[in-house]
């Protein structure tokens, strides 16, 4: 009566619905994890340390993790045949390729008499449940939000088994997968700032709401700050419930911190539900009017984004971050993408493949539904003549400049009027701090007024090729 559990983005063992439902009657357990190949390199060195994390827990339990490395498919009907295995167990996956995979899989299973249970673990609803009242989906977030909250989130907590035990099996070694860069060892700063696994998302978890959630409101949008949860590498994979964010949150009480962070929360359940609907979220625009939008190939522009030269030092600052921590700051997030794809003109597509290699927690629905409301291009997207103003946006939000000076540290004895836009600065100011545009720190790929206008030439040509269409 053994049964497969088969971890995806669910690392971790408490209020993990699969894990619980296959372990009732104190079963034999298999408990798997297959490499997804599709993973970035920060997502990579992440899934290392949490696939310790995760097997030193399964370990402490007396149980065994086995890992492969190949075809889904192949890999679980092997191990049920050689197993006797009579259930498998899965989180309910929402992206293409795994709904896919759980398609071939469940065919697979059935012809060995045994059954694909797919729970509810990575997101707080079903996709299909939460419907306008016509049945259809909802592409405005705001009443997708208030049918979330009238649903409600449903209560609970699953605690982790208190002994795992099952048949042991072959498994392949976590270090010959090479998840970790190696030459060069480009991770100092991940490793510095994150603690992957089951118990550094509930440490994460526990830190934010004790304090920095009471400011959220406000402290959620200054860079310089730890005014964020930085949970979301931990919910990408899986090491943390939402539900149990969810609720943790509610009984915090911090008033309108917790009822914006909820609302993130519930922003991330619509990304997800996109992904659900739109199955090409990451490469083709949800209007596809945008399939015509006048974008630049203009890879040496691409490229200084990418290091973090593009002159503009909030933009820099954030690339920078990103490279540094595999992370960053989300007002910062929006500035960057709005930087490349309105004032450099290159296609959001571009952006989110880089996000999607340097961000520990590239999701797809998330990164892909972020970067087509940046474009314009997306459900309940910001109007592509919206275009942030960087230096305006640096003022306003870094206006001290300490997010600036520690990621852009070449202009760190600039004067704080001209830290956001070195170009304006006198000579002998530039000179005051040993700064020369173009050798210590480039001048702007694009002025913003400049960039400006020009994005507002390329969206007038889409609005005339829509109405002679």
């Amino acid at each position: 009566m053994t049964r497969l559990v088969w971890f995806r983005n669910d690392l971790r063992l408490a209020d993990n619905p699969a894990l619980h439902a296959a372990a009732q009657g104190n079963a034999p357990l298999l408990l798997l994890y297959i490499l997804d190949e599709r993973t970035g390199a920060a997502g990579r060195w992440w899934l290392h340390h949490s696939l310790t994390a995760l097997a030193q827990d399964i370990s402490a339990k007396g149980g065994m993790l086995t890992l492969r490395r190949g075809e889904p498919v192949e890999i679980i009907a092997e191990l049920v045949r050689e197993h006797g295995v009579t259930a498998v167990h899965a989180a309910r996956a929402y992206e293409p390729f795994w709904r896919k995979t759980d398609r071939v899989l469940d065919a697979a299973l059935r012809g060995l008499d045994c059954g694909l249970h797919r729970h509810l673990s990575t997101s707080l609803f079903p996709p299909e449940q939460i419907t306008t009242k016509a049945g259809g989906p909802f592409g405005v977030f705001t009443p997708f939000a208030r049918a979330c909250r009238e649903a409600g989130v449903r209560e609970g907590f699953l605690p982790a088994p208190e002994k795992l035990h099952g048949p042991e099996t072959q498994s392949d070694k976590l270090a010959n997968w090479s998840l970790l860069p190696r030459e060069p060892d480009w991770a100092g700063g991940l490793r510095a700032q994150w603690h992957p696994g089951e118990a550094g998302a509930m440490a994460r978890l526990d830190a934010f709401l004790s304090e920095p959630v009471r400011d959220y409101a406000t402290a959620r949008d200054i860079p310089a700050r730890h005014g964020t949860s930085r949970l979301s590498p931990h919910a990408h994979f899986g090491e943390i419930s939402p539900r149990l964010v969810w609720h943790r949150a509610l009984a915090a009480g911090h008033g309108q911190g917790v009822e914006i962070f909820l609302k993130e929360l519930l922003w991330r359940e619509f990304s997800l539900n996109l992904l659900w609907r739109h199955e090409e979220l990451r490469t083709r625009p949800i209007r596809e009017e945008f399939e015509t939008f006048p974008w630049r190939d203009n890879q040496a522009y691409l490229a200084a984004w990418q290091k973090g030269q593009t002159g503009i030092p909030i933009v820099d600052a954030g690339m920078r971050e990103l490279w540094r921590t595999g992370w960053m700051h989300n007002r910062v997030r929006m500035i960057c993408a709005s930087y490349l794809v309105k004032h450099l003109l290159i296609p959001w597509q571009a952006g989110e493949k880089w996000f999607w290699d340097t961000l520990c927690e590239a999701d797809e629905a998330a990164n892909g539904a972020s970067w087509q409301w940046v474009a314009g291009c997306g459900a309940d997207a910001a109007p592509y003549f919206r275009i942030f103003n960087p230096v305006l946006q640096g003022r306003k939000f870094d206006p001290d400049g300490v997010y600036v000076r520690r990621f852009v540290p070449e202009l760190k004895n600039l004067p704080d009027a001209y830290l956001h836009c070195p170009w304006e600065a006198p000579q002998a100011v530039l000179a005051g701090a040993g700064i020369r545009l173009g050798h210590e720190y480039p001048v702007p790929l694009v002025q913003p007024a400049d960039g400006r206008q020009a994005a507002l030439a390329a969206y007038e040509t889409l609005k005339a090729a829509r109405h002679t269409g």
